[in-house]
């Protein structure tokens, strides 16, 4: 009979395209679970060397290397560690009361993140103010950042002022301070954490003698960075 055998054609012909259609889509997840696989086992050692990198960064940009404190008199030390980017005369009304020398360090995240005292003395002023997040390298984050401002009332020689104001970058973005207003400190001893670059400026009376310049490299609680008179 006329087209006999069609039908049954034509089912063969759907029947074999769903095989290959069914054999394509098979050997497609098949490759998807291989390459899935694949990522995976590469994914997971990738993450834990990440970690590992990280943690490993984290405690070099964490450490917290004791101080050669110089011994002598009427010392002012560096309270960061970095580069002696600012020296001038600026007006500080809060703890200096008035015109007062500063100097100015940056300090980038490759740099140790502990403060340390740069005298001895009894700290009469503490203010936490918040702020932006400037790049620390620009002088004015001092005045539009977040920052801590503390003023010591020095032992040595006895009666004298300092100040300084640790300032958050646009990385750092979290000042710890280790002292309270009112706590006895020794010179070079620990005072504070800026984490992940920052800025720290020191104020001085007029009449200190200046013992850095500009581009020099300080250590915290080591390097004398002035004389008081």
């Amino acid at each position: 009979m006329k087209y006999s055998g069609k039908a049954r054609k034509a089912a063969f012909k759907l029947i074999t395209l769903t095989f290959i259609a069914g054999f394509v889509i098979w050997a497609l997840m098949a490759f998807a679970l291989l390459i899935g696989a694949a990522l995976w086992a590469i994914a997971v050692p990738a993450m834990v060397i990440l970690w590992f990198l990280f943690a490993v960064f984290t405690l070099y940009f964490f450490r917290d290397p004791t101080p050669h404190v110089p011994a002598g008199a009427n010392l002012v030390l560096s309270p960061a560690h970095g580069k002696v980017d600012v020296i001038d005369s600026v007006n500080e009304p809060l703890v200096l009361s008035g015109e007062c020398q500063r100097i100015s360090v940056f300090l980038s995240v490759f740099d140790v993140h502990v403060q340390n005292a740069p005298v001895s003395g009894k700290i009469t002023f503490f203010k936490y103010s918040l702020g932006q997040f400037l790049n620390a390298l620009k002088t004015e984050s001092a005045i539009h950042n977040e920052n801590v401002l503390l003023g010591f009332e020095t032992t040595d020689p006895p009666g004298q002022t300092v100040g300084v104001r640790l300032i958050a970058g646009v990385i750092a973005r979290r000042i710890v301070p280790f002292v309270q207003q009112g706590e006895e400190v020794i010179r070079g001893e620990r005072i504070s954490l800026i984490q992940f670059g920052s800025r720290a400026d020191i104020y001085l009376p007029l009449s200190a003698r200046v013992r850095v310049k500009l581009g020099d490299r300080v250590v915290g609680g080591e390097t004398i960075l002035a004389m008081l008179g």
